[in-house]
Formats: structure tokens, C-alpha cells, sequence
């Protein structure tokens, strides 16, 4: 998110933002995404064109930002009790909600409307906290954990890459020989 973008919890600018988010995504359900433009979601939203494009510079970057809060978890990982079982099951979960046509979409939006980075950012972030909340789980049962960031590079990197470049195999089986790369490491 650009630091224009930045919301304090509370208040009006929290209040813009809401307003403005949802305003997006009911347009784009409705009208479709062709037809979104800054003055129709300011409209909508009971705001100015002026307030969002002082907030986030240009559609685009509305666009990036939409996208990184659709991509925000809903929920904690399930426990299935064993890292592996978690494990198996988070990373189908992902690869499905991320493979699907509107989680590409968010991915694309969440990264062409951000030059900085700072959503991609934000985006592995949520992948990594988690991934943390399903190691913290699995520490507690006594079982060897890898590393937040290994987890990233060996079952997170590999699968976005396919997701957004090879999505012909995003089967559990695919998902499955990830996670055990990940867990059967030296």
C-alpha cells in the first residue's frame, strides 16, 4: 500500500477507505471491471475524485490496495494435528483460492499498482504469519519445525510461480511433494 493509502484504525480515513473499498467491489460486481473508473467509485463511496486520487494516486493503485485486503486470511489455519497434515492442507488451500480467476486477478492488481512493493510485501507477509501460526502449533506438539522463511522459499515461492506463470499442475499431489521437500530437508 502507498503511504498516501495508510489508514489509522478508526476515524475518517478508516471511514473513506471502507466506503471506498466497497465501492469497488460492488461496481465490479455489477458493472463489471472495465467499467470502473475513479469518479464512478468516488460516487459511489459519497466521496470526491480529488480524496482518492490525493489517497491513492490513480486507479491502479485502488485497484493494488482492493486486492491486498481481499487477499488478507479470513481465518487462522485449521488444525489437522500434525505440521505435515497442516502443512498439506494450507498449502491446497492456497494454491487453490490463489490459482483460481479472481485470486490471480488480486495477485496481478496487488502487484501492478504497487511499484514500491510495499503490497507484495504485505502479500508474503500474510503467507509467512501463516505459516508461523502453523509452526507455533506444531512446536507446542513437540514437532520439529522448519523455518518460516525455508517454508517461503521451498512450498510459497514454487507455487506462486506456478500460479501465475505454469498453473497447468496445481493438484494436492503437486501441493503434497512441496510440503514434503519443505519437511524431509537435511
Amino acid at each position: 500500500m502507498s503511504p498516501r493509502a495508510t489508514a489509522r484504525p478508526g476515524g475518517r480515513s478508516a471511514r473513506v477507505q471502507q466506503s471506498v473499498h466497497q465501492a469497488v467491489r460492488d461496481l465490479e460486481a455489477e458493472q463489471g471491471r472495465e467499467a470502473l473508473t475513479v469518479p464512478l467509485i468516488a460516487a459511489r463511496a459519497g466521496v470526491t475524485p480529488s480524496t482518492i486520487y490525493r489517497r491513492w494516486g490513480d486507479l491502479r493503485e485502488l485497484l493494488s490496495d482492493v486486492a491486498v485486503e481481499r487477499l488478507h486470511p479470513d481465518a487462522p489455519p485449521a488444525d489437522h494435528g500434525s505440521l505435515r497434515a497442516d502443512l498439506e492442507a494450507w498449502t491446497e488451500q492456497f494454491a487453490e483460492e490463489m490459482s483460481s480467476q479472481v485470486g490471480r486477478v488480486y495477485i496481478r492488481d496487488a502487484l501492478l499498482g504497487d511499484p514500491e512493493q510495499g503490497n507484495a510485501a504485505r502479500c508474503s507477509d500474510y503467507a509467512a504469519e501463516q505459516l508461523k501460526a502453523i509452526g507455533v502449533r506444531a512446536a507446542g506438539r513437540g514437532e520439529a519445525v522448519p523455518e518460516v522463511e525455508t517454508l517461503l522459499d521451498v512450498v510459497v515461492a514454487p507455487l506462486m510461480y506456478r500460479i501465475l506463470f505454469r498453473p497447468s499442475d496445481l493438484s494436492s499431489a503437486y501441493t503434497d511433494r512441496l510440503v514434503r521437500a519443505a519437511l524431509d530437508r537435511p
